[in-house]
Formats: structure tokens, sequence, C-alpha cells
């Protein structure tokens, strides 16, 4: 039988290294997603046949090592040493949950220890989307992100459901597993349940609507179109190298090849105009009038694009670590912005708040440590950022952006927050050319479908060398353009006003999980003491 009751340390390791395997295996740039429904289960028989909580977390070390190099080792392609360390942390953060479960396990039982692998893992997955080393590229919950006619039902649940779905189901087959090899008894209880927890497929495929429903929807409720650009700017030197106005015109041909009297939102990529320029002096800038002279031509059009932003504070200093000095003394702090203009109307700016780890921004508590980050080519800071989300408008323009800028778009409960500010279509710009042609811009243009699930709203995407694209609210994507290579799309797109559940309400799941975390582990705790009180 396989997975059978050996107690041999080496049988455990590979198994343990085998639920790694399957989890890369499992994501969205393979394809064989169907693999998440067991990968937990070779791991969960290790943990049961393992002795030594040391080397068991060296088989959980090993596992995550396998999983985030296989699902992320592209990172390495923009910094090196930063992948490395990115990869070592994540791994090691993610055993603490499965080591939380092994405790309860050991002090209450299989079906706490249960219960707790599912809630701690939950619990874990919050806590990764809102600390200072925030990295949740690898939730659960995206891995169904190329297979959106599964999860129609995410706009009530959101990723975490999907986390939950993958979790109960790994756990009811270990469950049948473990009663089998110690009674060699089948039990129906496991099949129903199993059958049970199966079904959120057909119901996502029963609600899920094809894009050719779509599409004529969407063309009888709106008239207004919107266009994305794909300038396929190289990241490394082009961008640096080239005049911030010859990069700017490129983006006004290529918008003016598309717009006509109907276009109403104009989106460009992340740091689109590439001039480094005071906030309360840009538009002095050539390239900013350059961008208002578009505008003027084009008056209906609202833009939204990406922009690097700096605010002087002078002799003044606010504090924080997204302080910097300039060579005279003063002080400042850099911003990668979402930069929103309509003509006639006040520029509107918005800092990325979910900043990457490192190459963005540096926990506080390792402020020590940015000597070294600077070194291999994250940041010796932070960027700023703001404090809350924000939405693009014009007057008399149909569409209100949510202007989400790159990593933010991997942050499920995140973006409901622009939902909850009006926003009625969500704007993804993006610049994924430092991974290279790699799996890394692939995920993370699926993980913009789940965003559109979520919230129900339409998503428009600007990616610097691709993919750009329209996602619809039921995940279809609509005339995505290959990886570097310089394009203009254009969609009627009809801006949404009837929000999900999950956009009204946030990520629910996950606060109730981790409550009922700590209220077991804390159990667990005092399970000894507990018990002898009885």
């Amino acid at each position: 039988m396989l997975f059978k009751r050996h107690t041999h340390q080496g049988y455990n390791y590979l198994l343990a290294l085998f639920t790694g395997i399957l989890l890369w295996l499992a994501w969205p740039h393979t394809g064989w997603n169907s693999l998440i429904f067991f990968a937990w289960v070779p791991l969960l028989i290790a943990e049961e046949r393992s002795r030594s909580p040391f080397g068991f977390f060296f088989f959980l070390l090993g596992a995550f090592l396998i999983w985030n190099v296989g699902a992320t080792w592209w990172i390495w392609n923009s910094t090196g040493a930063g992948a490395a360390g990115a990869i070592i942390a994540n791994s090691l953060i993610m055993c603490f949950p499965i080591m939380a479960y092994r405790f309860t396990k050991r002090k209450m039982g299989l079906t706490a220890g249960l219960a707790g692998f599912i809630l701690y893992w939950l619990a874990y997955e919050y806590l990764h989307h809102n600390w200072e080393l925030s990295w949740p590229w690898l939730t659960l919950g995206n891995v169904f992100a190329n297979k959106p006619e599964w999860i129609k039902w995410y706009g009530f649940t959101g990723t975490t459901g999907g986390s939950l779905w993958v979790l109960l189901v790994n756990v009811i087959i270990f469950h049948w597993w473990d009663i089998k090899t110690k009674s060699d008894k089948t039990s129906l209880i496991h099949l129903f349940l199993l059958v049970a927890f199966l079904l959120p497929i057909p119901v996502g495929l029963l609600l899920h609507k094809s894009p050719e429903t779509i599409t004529v929807e969407a063309a009888a409720k709106n008239r207004y179109n919107v266009v994305v650009v794909q300038p396929n700017v190289e990241a490394y030197s082009e961008k640096f190298s080239t005049p911030a106005e010859v990069l700017t015109q490129r983006m006004i041909d290529l918008s003016n090849s598309a717009i006509d009297s109907n276009t109403r939102l104009v989106v460009w990529p992340e740091t689109a105009i590439p001039t480094q320029a005071w906030e309360n002096e840009m538009e002095s800038k050539p390239a900013f009038q350059m961008v208002n002279q578009f505008l003027a031509a084009n008056p209906g059009v609202l833009l939204v694009t990406g922009i690097d932003s700096y605010i002087l504070w002078g002799d003044d200093n606010p504090g924080g670590m997204s302080i910097r000095q300039t060579d005279a003394g003063q002080f400042y702090e850099a911003y990668n912005t979402a930069y929103g203009k309509s003509n006639g109307q006040a520029v509107q700016l918005y800092h990325k708040s979910k900043l990457v780890p490192g190459v963005e921004s540096l926990p506080s508590w390792l402020g020590f440590m940015s000597p070294v980050f600077d070194e291999f080519g994250g940041t010796s800071g932070s960027l700023g950022r703001s404090k809350t989300a924000k939405v693009f408008s014009a007057t008399g323009n149909p569409y209100h952006a949510a202007p989400v800028i790159c990593y933010e778009s991997i942050y499920s409960d995140y973006v409901t927050h622009y939902t909850r500010l009006g926003a009625n279509i969500i704007t993804v710009i993006t610049n994924d050319g430092w991974w290279g042609n790699t799996a890394g811009h692939h995920q993370h243009m699926h993980y913009a479908r789940l965003r559109a699930i979520e919230t129900g709203l339409w998503v428009a995407r600007s990616a610097n060398t691709g993919i750009s694209c329209f996602i619809d609210p039921e995940g279809n994507i609509y005339q995505p353009q290959p990886w570097a290579t310089q394009a203009v799309i254009k969609m009627a797109v009809p801006p949404v006003n009837n929000l999900t559940f999950y956009a009204k309400n946030g990520d629910w799941i996950s606060k109730g999980a981790l409550a009922l975390a700590f209220l077991l582990f804390a159990f667990s705790l005092l399970s000894k003491f507990i018990w002898k009180k009885q």
C-alpha cells in the first residue's frame, strides 16, 4: 500500500520532500492544480511517523525549500542574494504553523491536531499578509488562479476560502489513511465528506459565465472603452538610459493609435514616466507637460500611470525608516507612485502601500541590516507609503479606478479597500520586466484574475513588458499581450457597481481562523495543567 507505516527516518524525509514537489507542481505555472488536494498528505504521514521534533523540523524545511524554489526561483533574475534570503526566510516561516500542529496533536490528540493544522495555516497566511516581511505569493488559495471556472465562489470567501478547501480535503484523505492503516477498515463517512468537499468545482462551473456571454453583456451595458498600453521598455538599461521625454512620447503615441471618442480611461504601467520629481514641482517637468498636452487633446480621458516621486520635508524630520537625506542635509521621502490626471483637474497621487520586503522596504526591526540590503541590490531604508487605499476619478467620467501598483495585486483583502472607497474598475499597473521571461510574470497576471472574481470588478492590466490584458469579473482573460512585445489594446468595459460579499466585507474567514487558532494553541499549552486539575 502507498505510504505504509514505515518508521525509518529516511522514508519520512522522502515523504516530506514529496509534499514539496507536489506543492510546486500544483502551482499555476504548471497547470497541474489537482495535485494540491493531496499534496499535504505525505507530510502529515511523515509527521505521524517522526519521533524527533528536531528531525521533523528539518523534513519540513526541506519540503518548503523545494516549494519556494520551484515556484519562485525567478526572483533570482532581479536580485540573487535577495532571492536566496527571501526563499530561505519564507521557508523557515512556513515551518511554524506545522510545528504548532505537531505540538497540539501531541498534547490533545489527532482530531484537535488536525483542526489546528487548518487553523494555524490560515492564521499564518493572514499574518503573512499583514506584517513587515509580508510575502503572500504562495497563499494556498492562489493555486487556482488559472482555474477561474472552479472558484466563482471566491466572491464570497476570497482566496482564504480556497486555502480552507485545500486543507480540508488533505485532512480528510490523511484521516482516511490513518484509520485504514490502524484498523484496515474503510469509513464511508470519509467518502461522503470527500465528495462534499469536492463540490466547489461543479458549483464553480455552474456559476461561471463564458467570455462570449460576458462580452455581449458588456457591450449592451456600456459604450465607453478603456485603452491599455504595453510599451516594452527594457527594465535594466533602456529604462534608465533613455530620456524620460522619449519614453513618455512612446506612451502617448501608442495611446493615440487606439483612443477614440468613447475612450474614458487610459492605463500606462508602473513607473512609466521615469522623471524623478518633487511632487510639488512635477508639473514643471517636460515629461509631465507632455502628459498635460496629451490630456488636453483628449479631454474626456482619465489617465492612470506610475511614476517615481519625492516629497521634500526640508529641515523637519518626520521620522521613520523611509526618511532619507539629500547631500545638503534636507530630509525627504521617495515613493513608488500611481498618478491620476484628467484635463483641467488636479493631479491625484497614491503611494504604493504594500511594498516588496528587502527591495522597497526594510522592516523596522531589521534596520541594523540596512547596509547589507543596500549592498545586495535591496533598499537601505524604505520607500514611503500611503496609509490607505485611494480611488482615482474625474468629473463626468464613468470610471472610478483603483490604482493597484504591481505587488499590491496579490493582496486579496487589501484590494477590497479600494472597492469600499468606490472603485468600479481595477487598474493594475506593473513592471514585471525585472524577472525576465519566466513563470513569474505569468503567475502575477493570473493572480489579477483572483482579484476580479473576489471583487466582481473588471481589471485593466498594464504591464511594461507583458502580460497586459483585460479580465472580467468571471476571471476570463481578453487580449493578453505576449512577453517583450510593444502593444496597445482597447475594450468596452462596463464600470461595476454591484460588489461581491467579499468586496464589501473583506477577509472574514481569516479573522475568525486567527481567533480560533489562538484559543486552540493556548488550550494546548494549558492542557497538561487542565488535565491535572481534573
